[in-house]
């Protein structure tokens, strides 16, 4: 079984190799006893957000660990992938500016680049 510290550094590394950007990684650990960790992610695309979950589920799967749900695998424009103590959001840019999910966690926005399209 990975430490939390361990599945976000290998979350964080499936979601680079597939060139997922705008990586967030989110402490929630003192916001939520149900969770530890939030990673929100931005693909360029339906197959690039898909392709980014599986990537994630698969090398996690290489070290043990199962998700416990994921979700959004249909449409596509946002896939949250459940690890228990780490959640994973992989949204299309106008998904996530639209819902700012690390506004509602407290985080200062950064300036992020839009994506082209």
């Amino acid at each position: 079984m990975l430490t939390t510290a361990e599945k976000i550094a290998t979350i964080k590394e499936a979601l680079e190799d597939v060139k997922a950007v705008d990586i967030e990684i989110i402490d929630t650990s003192k916001k939520s006893p149900l969770f530890d960790c939030m990673i929100i992610a931005s693909a360029q695309s339906t197959r690039q957000t898909k392709a980014l979950a599986d990537n994630v589920e698969k090398k996690l799967k290489e070290k043990g660990e199962e998700p416990l749900s994921s979700e959004g695998e249909g449409s596509g424009e946002w896939i949250l992938v459940d690890f228990g103590e780490v959640l994973v959001h992989i949204m299309q840019p106008p998904v996530r500016a639209y819902y700012n999910l690390e506004e509602l966690w407290g985080v200062q926005p950064k300036a992020r680049i839009p994506a082209s399209k």
